[in-house]
């Protein structure tokens, strides 16, 4: 066993499933669950550490022992990879899109004491980060890294959240057999950003629920696009009915309307379960709309992957962006 493999069943277990209790729930007669993957790890969290399990296996197979990504200035998943290379002993190099002076925000500060080194590019270079050339460059230059996409979307990151739908279907089993009922999955909500997650979870579908309807909640505008993403990921996706939704944005990714604040308050409220407006709450806003407008028949069954991504909040609070509730 590798010393990845060792370690993961030290630290990593399944996430739980929690059901919701709200009146919204009871008047329409709808049971919604959260599977809690922002309880994974208290750093390598959520669908982050989902998509990066099964690059850094083939990373330690191969003997890459640098690995080098790219994001924003206060990117979840660098976040993410600076901790899990702190945790499983990689370099770390992460190419972030903005100026030097966002080094020291709550992100980027706690990446460089996990010892990430980072690379400032502007945006117009950023833009050449899946590019051939750019990337063949960049190898050049680090001979002996593994390169991962932004986001960690890739194929290596489908088998990790096809495990989300897995231990799901085993987790419903022992709940019918302890209510001695035959609950199914009728419907899965995950954000989507960079359609790792998304793809990932109608994979899964496939192969352990496929009488399940996936959805997406797109975060960012004009997302159509992602559903070729997706056809690329998952060659049979086509055998699974699954629905991107591209109309809950909030006017794009990172916008926070005002009532998008209200709501994360107040669900994190009703509920005990943290959120932040950028990729989570977006996906609870937009899943609370659609069941106020009977988007789903009654008795439907519905799970909600809290996608983790709480490490943010402390960014957006030192914005003046968003403030969650106490």
């Amino acid at each position: 066993m590798s010393f990845i493999e060792s370690t993961l069943y030290q630290t990593m277990g399944h996430s739980p499933l929690q059901v919701l209790t709200h009146p919204l729930l009871t008047e329409k007669s709808i049971t919604v669950s959260v599977k809690r993957d922002d309880l994974l790890h208290p750093d390598i969290s959520g669908n982050k550490w989902r998509k990066l399990k099964y690059n850094l296996l083939y990373a330690e197979a191969n003997n890459k022992n640098h690995l080098i990504s790219f994001g924003g200035a206060f990117s979840n998943h660098i976040h993410a990879l600076a901790a899990a290379c702190n945790h499983f002993k990689f370099q770390a190099t992460g190419i972030i899109r903005g100026e030097a002076h966002y080094a020291s925000n709550p992100t980027l500060a706690q990446v460089q004491k996990w010892g990430m080194e980072l690379q400032f590019i502007d945006r117009k270079t950023y833009r050449l980060k899946e590019q051939y050339e750019y990337l063949t460059t960049l190898q050049a230059q680090y001979p002996t890294a593994y390169i991962i996409p932004e986001g960690g979307s890739n194929k290596l990151a489908i088998p990790g959240v096809e495990e989300v739908v897995e231990e799901l279907t085993q987790q419903y089993k022992l709940i019918n057999k302890q209510t001695d009922k035959q609950q199914s999955i009728d419907h899965i909500f995950t954000a989507t950003g960079s359609a790792g997650t998304l793809a990932g979870l109608i994979s899964g579908a496939l192969k352990y629920s496929p009488n399940t309807i996936v959805n997406g909640i797109a975060v960012l505008k004009d997302a159509h696009y992602l559903t070729q993403t997706v056809k690329d990921f998952v060659e049979q996706e086509r055998k699974i009915n699954w629905h991107l939704h591209t109309n809950f944005h909030e006017g794009g990714y990172g916008k926070i309307s005002p009532t998008l604040a209200d709501f994360c308050r107040q669900f994190t409220s009703d509920t005990d379960i943290p959120i932040e407006p950028i990729y989570s709450g977006k996906m609870f806003y937009a899943l609370w709309q659609l069941i106020e407008q009977d988007y789903f028949p009654v008795g439907t069954n519905i799970v909600a992957l809290h996608t983790g991504g709480l490490q943010g909040l402390a960014g957006l609070k030192a914005q003046k962006r968003f403030t969650p509730s106490v």
